[in-house]
């Protein structure tokens, strides 16, 4: 049975430090291997020149891979970030992010996820990050 959105959203809301929070992440979606996550524009996240900043890509990015390892999981467990490397192909000007994490393997103490961040009015892709979380619970 796949997690429900409000489920996802009572996770971010419990588990994530006031800063994540911040963000203002909604969940949009889920599947079994999948959450997909909106970033709200917001000129707070906004760096010189008018892009979102690439430290907020980055946290929506690490933080749609919990969602998705939580639903893959049937709820939260513990987990931390073993590695992250992001690429930014454009800037996002004025628009929402869809942040998709799509789990490629979870193992019993492992999860590997590739993450796409889509400017949400015109879809082109912002940037792409994989993920290695450790499961610890």
């Amino acid at each position: 049975m796949t997690m429900t959105t409000a489920e996802a959203d009572k996770i971010l809301s419990a588990n994530f430090a006031p800063w994540v929070l911040e963000l203002g992440l909604t969940v949009e979606s889920l599947g079994d291997d999948r959450a997909v996550l909106r970033l709200p524009w917001s000129k707070r996240l906004a760096r010189e020149g008018g892009g979102l900043s690439g430290q907020a890509l980055m946290a929506a990015a690490d933080t749609a891979t919990v969602i998705a390892v939580s639903a893959a999981r049937g709820g939260f467990v513990p987990m931390t970030t073993v590695q992250q490397s992001t690429s930014f192909q454009r800037a996002v000007l004025g628009s929402d992010v869809l942040v998709e994490a799509v789990l490629t393997k979870v193992g019993r103490r492992m999860a590997f996820a590739d993450i796409t961040m889509s400017v949400a009015t015109t879809g082109e892709l912002a940037a792409r990050a994989n993920t290695v979380y450790a499961l610890l619970g």
